[in-house]
């Protein structure tokens, strides 16, 4: 499976680097997804006054021509991409899997299996941490 890694923060609309246990890691990234009206722009989140993004609004929007569609829509069709390497057995490999995150020991975590050992691997929201 042939995976391209995005080149620029402005393909995506997530993207993170993580190192799991034992020496593994999983860089992870999901391609905003391509305006269907315009075939141009990419959509992404409606940008406020201020120059930011509403991460609250209920529809992704395409920054050239102002198509929109509905948040479930859009994030139903979309990808999450992972370059990892696994923690359990050290196979590197690339896995796809869907766009909603799955209740993983716990924690809603996007969530694949190993290529090679078949365990499951989860990427999990970057929790902060409290001070004691």
């Amino acid at each position: 499976m042939e995976l391209k890694k995005p080149s620029s923060m402005d393909e995506c609309l997530y993207f993170t680097n993580r190192s799991l246990d034992n020496e593994g890691y999983a860089v992870a990234w999901v391609y905003r997804k391509e305006c269907p009206k315009c075939k141009k722009g990419r959509l992404g989140k409606p940008i406020k006054k201020d120059g930011k993004a509403d991460k609250k609004a209920v529809v992704y929007e395409c920054p050239k021509c102002k198509y929109q569609e509905p948040n479930d829509k859009v994030e139903s069709e979309l990808k999450v991409e992972v370059e990892y390497q696994c923690p359990y057995c050290s196979f590197g490999g690339r896995a796809t899997t869907e766009y909603k995150r799955n209740n993983f020991e716990g924690v809603p975590a996007y969530v694949f299996e190993c290529g090679k050992c078949g365990k499951k691997i989860g990427i999990t929201k970057k929790l902060k941490k409290t001070k004691k």
